[in-house]
């Protein structure tokens, strides 16, 4: 197993980006909203760059192994789902991945680095905005393929939330969109940026009955074989993570994606199983 570990959340779960302006405002700085503070202000870029360098310095204390020398860590990831809505052109996030890739990249040279992004396309783009799941997904400030272009950048990252993205619940039309959206960007990683790509998140939430078992294993199945076709073809590499499996101790934390291996369908656990072999394969 390897570990991809991400170093902020652009939520608030876990403090996220909203915890360093709230430093930021209780040491007197002069704040205005979340994203201007976060992504521009040089104080609070250099809480993050702190943060960074204790994370990747920090040596583990059973094998006295410094994290940026751990063969257990795949990549590092800047910030999970970055929006910066103060500035929809896109300008102001580019220039915070572009530094702090940077900066991870000159402490460790190494491991590979992600940035979290959903893969919704921007400004940069526009003959491919149709792709994104609607068009307020083109204003957020984050740019798929600029994104990636950034030195230090070696893994292209995507997220597959339809059932959140989309308003409709016409399951034929979802796994439409999820075909659509994973070949674009497939290709995009393999002719236009020249990398792997990570298909970091996937999943249906079970949480509001807008969907079930049936079409959670139908999504995931789609995925999966979509990836498997197109890793087995050498088109491109990479890594494929549903959003998330759960101990039975740990249903406390379900947002509503959880799969809980004592809890689920056998169907789900031997779709899961049968993955896996094929990967081995």
């Amino acid at each position: 197993m390897r570990l991809i570990l991400s170093l902020c959340n652009n939520w608030e779960d876990y403090g996220g980006k909203a915890q360093y302006v709230r430093w930021g405002k209780e040491a007197g700085l002069d704040l205005t909203s979340d994203d201007d503070a976060f992504f521009s202000h040089a104080t609070i870029k250099s809480y993050y760059k702190a943060f960074v360098k204790a994370v990747l310095t920090r040596k583990n204390t059973i094998t006295n192994v410094a994290y940026m020398d751990d063969p257990t860590i795949l990549a590092w990831e800047l910030i999970n789902e970055p929006h910066c809505h103060s500035d929809p052109s896109g300008d102001t996030l580019q220039a915070w991945i572009e530094e702090m890739a940077s900066y991870v990249k000159d402490i460790d040279p190494v491991h590979l680095l992600e940035i979290g992004v959903e893969g919704f396309y921007g400004p940069s783009t526009p003959e491919l905005l149709h792709v994104n799941p609607d068009a307020y997904s083109g204003t957020i400030g984050t740019d798929f393929i600029r994104n990636h272009h950034a030195l230090g950048i070696d893994l292209a990252s995507v997220h597959i939330y339809s059932d959140n993205w989309l308003t409709h619940s016409e399951e034929v039309s979802h796994l439409h969109f999820v075909k659509t959206w994973m070949q674009q960007h497939i290709d995009d990683a393999a002719n236009l940026l020249g990398m792997p790509i990570l298909i970091g998140e996937f999943g249906v939430s079970l949480k509001d009955g807008k969907f079930g078992h049936k079409f959670r294993e139908a999504f995931m199945d789609t995925v999966y074989n979509i990836f498997l076709r197109s890793w087995k073809t050498g088109v491109i590499g990479g890594g494929c993570l549903v959003w998330q499996l759960f101990p039975e101790s740990a249903e406390h934390m379900d947002d509503g994606y959880a799969v809980i291996f004592a809890k689920s369908p056998e169907t789900t656990l031997k779709l899961l199983a049968d993955h896996s072999r094929s990967l081995e394969s």
